[in-house]
């Protein structure tokens, strides 16, 4: 059908994100640091993200386009609001909490820690559980790994963990992208680098493409990152 809908002028877009935030039915998200119109069944062409916009890069257009989909919208809605929703009851587990090791701790330590120190120097390490605000993320070298990294390399507190923020995830298992939350915690805090660290195989891409994502949209294309990639027999194979 003809209809009227927005267009947005990826030319003149400066990637600020409040037609995003403007738009009530997500209808418009920020790929590669741009607005864009993700699906014309979710813009209802009432034009809530105009005047938002400083750059003027959006506008009506009547053109062919589906026809705006209220129960799609909220079905939509309905599932991101789950996938972004706290655990319930307030769970302890995820408290915040910034971990000091002490400087004499060696290798050979016989603490209680056992006789390798652990390197976490916070909490929660899941994304999705992670405060964007939480002041251990200011001045961090953040490390952002796959959840079976870990597992499969010998050295990991060693090698990653030690002196940097830690974030986990699974991107085939976890039922969200990445790339929003991440987006928020590197354009809110001074992040000083980034290193993402993931398998071999192919569906640890996921995590990989929603961290570039995130450096995009935050704005903050200049912080130094790595990828660093891990075979399932503990290898760094590149990186």
């Amino acid at each position: 059908m003809i209809r009227k809908i927005i267009e947005i002028n990826e030319e003149k877009c400066n990637g600020c994100g409040l037609c995003a935030q403007a738009c009530h039915e997500g209808a418009i998200g920020m790929v590669n640091g741009k607005a864009k119109l993700l699906r014309d069944d979710y813009c209802d062409g009432l034009g809530d993200c105009l005047p938002v916009c400083p750059v003027d890069a959006i506008r009506f257009v009547e053109r062919e386009a589906a026809a705006y989909d209220e129960e799609a919208v909220k079905a939509n809605m309905a599932a991101k609001a789950a996938a972004d929703a706290p655990l319930p009851c307030g769970c302890p587990g995820s408290n915040v909490q910034a971990i000091h090791r002490a400087d004499s701790c060696s290798s050979d330590c016989s603490c209680s820690h056992g006789p390798v120190p652990s390197q976490l120097a916070n909490w929660p390490v899941q994304i999705r559980l992670a405060p964007v605000n939480a002041p251990y993320f200011d001045g961090a070298d953040l490390l952002i790994a796959a959840d079976c990294t870990a597992f499969a390399y010998g050295d990991f507190h060693d090698r990653f963990i030690k002196d940097k923020v830690t974030l986990v995830g699974c991107p085939k298992l976890d039922p969200v992208d990445y790339s929003e939350k991440l987006a928020e915690i590197i354009r809110n805090n001074d992040i000083r680098s980034i290193t993402l660290v993931r398998m071999q195989v192919p569906c640890c891409g996921g995590l990989q493409m929603a961290a570039a994502r995130a450096i995009q949209e935050s704005g903050k294309t200049g912080i130094p990152a790595e990828v660093v990639v891990i075979s399932s027999d503990g290898r760094i194979i590149s990186g």
